[in-house]
């Protein structure tokens, strides 16, 4: 980031007095990391800056003087395309955006000091590019990226040179010690005081580790179930329930509290865990996702305020050396219990070479997105004349749960499914063979390859340890019964771990994809283990950020606050920071909304909201009025919301298709502010409803949506190409370590790759 200059000489009379701030003992080696916020590409270009011979402006010395035009030769630069007509064009439109009145006051700025700020800054930008400075680097590539990155990036340096060069010495001092996120044991003060033992769960999928944490949580009086998903939630939910347990579900969408009885049971999504609490058992689900780059936070914040006396975290085996050093900081016992898979899994021979003719009764195909579902599940039932159905975590529970028991059960014409990624989290149904329609999702910029840990996770769910039938059919009467109100077909991890009594025919589970291009991606996945965990991910606590935002002016944008926190902070190498995200977006949409203090501005800014949406940030921006006026924000008086859309005529077009799920959307919205602002948002049953409505309309729609063959050539014929742009990149990386005389060697010639036999395998 830009060197913040300081205006006045000398610290005022208070900050010259004020007793310098007593350090804290360092547990742990002290190491100053300045971390991203926008990807390894921030990262390295932040470590670029640290270069000797990229500090030339500074006078920093050398021991060998490097000429100026040698900066020139250097390939941080030269292998950078020439961004500044991409970074003229979104300093243009970012002035726009800036110099608005409703802005501008905001910002606290007339229209003469902004003029003045816009041209030293603009000046200060063209300088950077005249002499490649590292601050051109880190634009260049953002702009890789995307322009959204760019225009953060160049929003970010306008609000330093700004506001930076009004701090102090010793208010930037203040702001580092208040930037030591070092401890995050720390926070959680009622949490140490007791003694906890955990018992961590590792193993692959449907090898029964969930099964046993949740038994556990059965037997106490007080808990909590803490998951990725909300569909995982819900189930929990429904099965603590039918065990006659005053269970409460709690989600970013949805809170179900038992009315007249105290809940002493939760399940939660992880993000809502309530921290203050007193519990017996407490079970946290998918713990590997601590690594998580976003919501890593979640996962160790959980596990380090929870205030349970036995803890139970659940995944895979890899995340047990991260586990081992958190709970050496808390104090904690460990006891870990290994499971093996109860079922083999093999890859198949081949992919199904796009046939859906090939499908066989108990195949689950694996799509990415809900259209992509519906879309499938149409091709399927015209294709082989069966019926097919459907599983992702959207639709309503009631829904859901009958569709997962229509698969399940043998004796009916409803022989495939297909589901989304969710069905890797945790859900149990009864699937021989996984076929991954594509190994590249988007990550809502552009087409990226599925993770290993991911493709195993979602290959792991074939070949069910027992068939939803069998697990009926061996139940005890008592066990149904206490069952009656659950779904038995919807299980986490594994079904009850018990040997049948009569020996079966061992069940083997396959994977394989439904293209053949994606084939050899899906071998090389299933052959490599994943990465280790070596850090977990934090966020700064609420008290933290509330007391670093007083060390700003007023009317300094919330974005530069978080984003400041974020570059100065001092994190242990054990924990890295999550990115921000959507948040910066927020909270630059709602600066201009006066009367927020800073809880209310950090709570909304986790809102989900498309940003790239402008219907949806109009609603986003009429709604946080509401909480900043302290108005009645009843559904029917938003004047953005859309509903209109229920009134018009139901047709199978994607327009029509893609304004249902915006109001849905913008109606999520309105219900997750109405959870965290309840006096504010008081029809809560009513958006309940509408959004209801909503889901139905967009089932009936999806049913009926046109997805002809000509569209699905076209869609894969764009994956084959990422694709197999993908494993040239990654065989081009080979090469170079096989330069540098590490392993893997691969050269790319006229014949196309060649590499040694042992890796040749996997790309037949």
């Amino acid at each position: 980031m830009p060197a913040l200059a300081t205006r006045r000489p000398s610290p005022c009379l208070f900050c010259a007095l004020a007793p310098a701030l007593r350090p804290r003992p360092q547990h742990l080696p002290h190491i100053q990391t300045a971390h991203r916020t926008g990807g390894a590409a921030w990262k390295r270009g932040q470590e670029a800056s640290q270069k000797p011979h990229l500090q030339l402006r500074y006078g920093k010395a050398r021991e060998t003087p490097r000429e100026p035009y040698e900066l020139f030769k250097d390939s941080r630069f030269t292998q950078q395309p020439d961004v500044f007509p991409s970074v003229r064009k979104q300093l243009e439109e970012l002035r726009r955006q800036l110099e608005t009145p409703a802005f501008l006051e905001g910002l606290r700025l007339t229209r003469a000091e902004f003029e003045e700020q816009w041209k030293r800054f603009s000046k200060q930008v063209q300088s950077w590019s005249r002499t490649r400075a590292p601050e051109m680097v880190t634009l260049a590539q953002a702009a890789r990226r995307s322009n959204k990155m760019l225009a953060l990036r160049l929003r970010y340096h306008f609000f330093a040179s700004t506001y930076g060069e009004r701090f102090t010495s010793a208010e930037l001092e203040n702001q580092k010690a208040l930037a030591d996120l070092r401890y995050p044991a720390e926070w959680y003060p009622a949490t140490r005081e007791i003694a906890r033992t955990v018992h961590v769960h590792v193993g692959p999928t449907n090898s029964g580790k969930t099964y046993h944490a949740l038994k556990r949580l059965e037997e106490v009086d007080s808990g909590i179930y803490l998951g990725p998903l909300r569909l995982l939630a819900h189930e929990v939910y429904t099965r603590l329930r039918a065990k006659g347990k005053p269970c409460a579900l709690v989600t970013g969408e949805e809170q179900r509290i038992p009315e007249g009885v105290k809940p002493t049971m939760w399940s939660c999504t992880v993000e809502m865990a309530p921290l203050n609490t007193p519990l017996d058992v407490a079970v946290i689900d998918e713990i590997q996702m601590i690594n998580h780059d976003e919501r890593g936070w979640a996962w160790t914040q959980a596990y380090l305020g929870v205030r349970a006396h036995e803890l139970h975290v659940c995944g895979e085996a890899r995340a047990v050396p991260i586990i081992r050093q958190l709970a050496a900081l808390c104090g904690d016992k460990v006891i870990v219990h290994e499971y093996e898979r109860l079922t083999p899994l093999n890859v198949a021979d081949r992919s199904l070479g796009g046939s859906l003719e090939k499908l066989e009764k108990g195949d689950c195909i694996v799509a990415f997105s809900v259209l992509g579902i519906h879309a499938l599940r149409r091709l399927i039932e015209k294709k082989t004349g069966k019926k097919c159905a459907i599983v992702y975590g959207g639709l309503p529970p009631e829904t859901r749960a009958q569709q997962a028991r229509l698969f399940n059960e043998p004796d009916n014409d409803y022989d495939f499914l297909v589901a989304s990624d969710a069905i890797g989290m945790g859900l149990n149904l009864s699937i021989k063979r996984v076929i991954l329609e594509t190994m590249m999702k988007s990550d809502g910029h552009q087409l990226v390859q599925l993770k290993t840990s991911e493709v195993k996770q979602i290959a792991g769910r074939a070949g069910r340890y027992r068939t939803a039938h069998q697990a009926i059919a061996q139940d005890s009467k008592e066990t149904e019964a206490s069952d009656a109100s659950s779904d038995p077909v919807i299980g986490f991890d594994d079904a009850v771990p018990v040997v049948p009594k009569e020996p079966e025919k061992q069940t083997v589970g396959y994977v394989t994809t439904l293209e053949d291009f994606d084939f050899r991606f899906l071998k090389m996945r299933m052959s490599d283990e994943p990465a280790p965990i070596k850090t977990a991910g934090i966020f700064p606590p609420t008290t933290v950020i509330e007391r670093f935002s007083n060390y700003f002016p007023p009317g300094t944008p919330f974005s530069y606050i978080l984003l400041r926190l974020h570059e100065i902070s001092n994190v242990h190498p054990r924990f890295h920071l999550c990115g921000l995200k959507d948040q910066l977006a927020i909270a630059d949409i709602i600066q201009p909304i006066k009367n927020l203090n800073v809880q209310e501005r950090l709570t909304i800014c986790a809102a989900p909201v498309d940003t790239r949406d402008s219907a949806a940030t109009a609603v986003l921006e009429e709604l946080v009025r509401c909480i900043a006026d302290n108005v009645s924000g009843s559904l029917l008086d938003i004047q953005s919301l859309p509903l209109e859309t229920l009134d018009l005529e139901p047709s199978g077009k994607r327009e029509y298709l893609y304004k249902l799920e915006q109001l849905h959307k913008m109606i999520v919205l309105y219900l997750w502010l109405s959870y965290r602002f309840p006096q504010v948002f008081t029809t809560r049953a009513l958006a309940t409803h509408a959004k209801q409505l909503v889901e139905d309309r967009i089932e009936t729609t999806l049913s009926e949506f046109s997805f002809t063959e000509l569209t699905r050539q076209k869609i894969m014929d764009k994956r084959k190409k990422a694709v197999e742009s993908a494993i040239e990149r990654q065989l081009r990386a080979a090469k170079k370590a096989g330069e540098r005389g590490e392993e893997w060697e691969a050269t790319v010639g006229e014949e196309g790759v060649v590499m040694p036999e042992e890796k040749k395998a996997l790309f037949v």
